[in-house]
């Protein structure tokens, strides 16, 4: 917002100047039309294809004052100058587009980024751009991790990843196509909200058929984090030193810690994998297993935690039923069975 004040600042005073130093409507407006045309251009230097163009177009034009120069030492050679104007005009040509590939021109053109959010402690300044993949803005935790200020800089949705999330939609199966829409309704969200700054990339990589390698692609080029869910991608990326934040990783870090000896309540849904095995869940998800709570599933109970195991894909606690929740003739029994083994 602070960037289109600027530009409203600046049509507006172009619009006053001609009018004061010349007076005259006709030129007041040719000067307005001219202040709109430079701001349309800026804005055009925002978009990846028309950088690349205008980049091309200055390294033809150096190229050709170069040419120029060198010409002057052939005055009598015709053909010699066309070979030579063409060459290193092609050579301007290409190395134009080629730097545009390059360098990051949209981290220089990013003038709404807030300040002290691209500067680090030691004053130097980093990027802080994070790519969205396609995984993450299906779950849909990122809106509301956005919505906590816990995610700074700017979110960057790549067109591929926009494709992609078109084509799940599209799918003739209801749940990929439910997915889909979950993504672009999320997607949509994130572009509402003010507090939140929202790029979509039109850069592409045609040499790599594969998402995730387009990803970590752009992500090098970039410098950016890369925000998934997506474990292969994580592995991936970390391997190629590309910074991943993982949304699972967090929300299993954030899980309450519970230590053995402690009681705990769980409502017990469904059998585990090993014989009497009870199964139900915390409220954040978290796996709970009962031994020998088989015959109280569809019960509450107070259980004891007696191990808490930590995997990539989250967090399991192993529990037993406290003594008080069993009566007499159930106590007796469980002992008759522990000495039966």
């Amino acid at each position: 917002m602070q960037a289109w004040g600027v530009r409203l600042f600046f049509i507006i005073v172009s619009a006053a100047s001609c009018y004061i130093i010349y007076g005259e409507p006709l030129l007041v407006l040719i000067g307005l039309i001219a202040a709109l045309l430079l701001v349309g251009a800026e804005l055009c230097l925002h978009v990846p294809a028309t950088r690349s163009i205008i980049a091309s177009m200055i390294g033809l034009y150096v190229s050709l004052l170069f040419s120029i120069s060198v010409l002057r030492l052939f005055p009598e050679s015709d053909k010699l100058k066309i070979v030579i104007i063409l060459s290193v005009g092609y050579v301007g040509l290409m190395s134009g587009y080629r730097l545009s590939t390059v360098v990051n021109f949209s981290q220089l053109l990013r003038s709404d980024t807030p300040t002290g959010h691209g500067e680090s402690r030691a004053g130097k300044t980093t990027n802080n751009l994070k790519i969205l993949d396609t995984s993450v803005i299906i779950d849909g935790r990122i809106l509301e991790i956005c919505q906590t200020k816990f995610i700074e800089g700017t979110l960057v949705i790549p067109r591929f990843v926009l494709n992609e999330l078109q084509h799940i939609a599209d799918s003739t199966e209801p749940l990929r196509r439910n997915k889909g829409r979950r993504g672009f309704d999320i997607l949509r969200a994130l572009q509402n909200n003010p507090a939140i700054v929202v790029e979509i990339s039109e850069e592409e990589v045609p040499h790599l058929p594969e998402v995730d390698a387009k990803l970590v692609h752009l992500a090098q080029k970039q410098e950016a984090t890369i925000i998934t869910n997506d474990l292969n991608l994580n592995k991936v990326a970390e391997l190629q030193s590309v910074k991943v934040l993982n949304i699972n990783e967090l929300s299993n870090a954030v899980r309450p810690v519970v230590i053995a000896g402690e009681a705990i309540q769980v409502l017990l849904l469904k059998e585990g994998k090993e014989p009497n095995q009870g199964v139900g869940y915390l409220d954040d998800g978290t796996m709970v297993i009962v031994e020998e709570g088989k015959p109280y599933i569809g019960q509450t109970l107070n259980v004891e935690v007696t191990q808490m195991l930590r995997t990539s894909a989250g967090q399991m606690i192993f529990t037993r039923i406290k003594a008080d929740e069993m009566d007499t003739d159930e106590q007796q029994g469980m002992h008759s069975y522990s000495r039966s083994w």
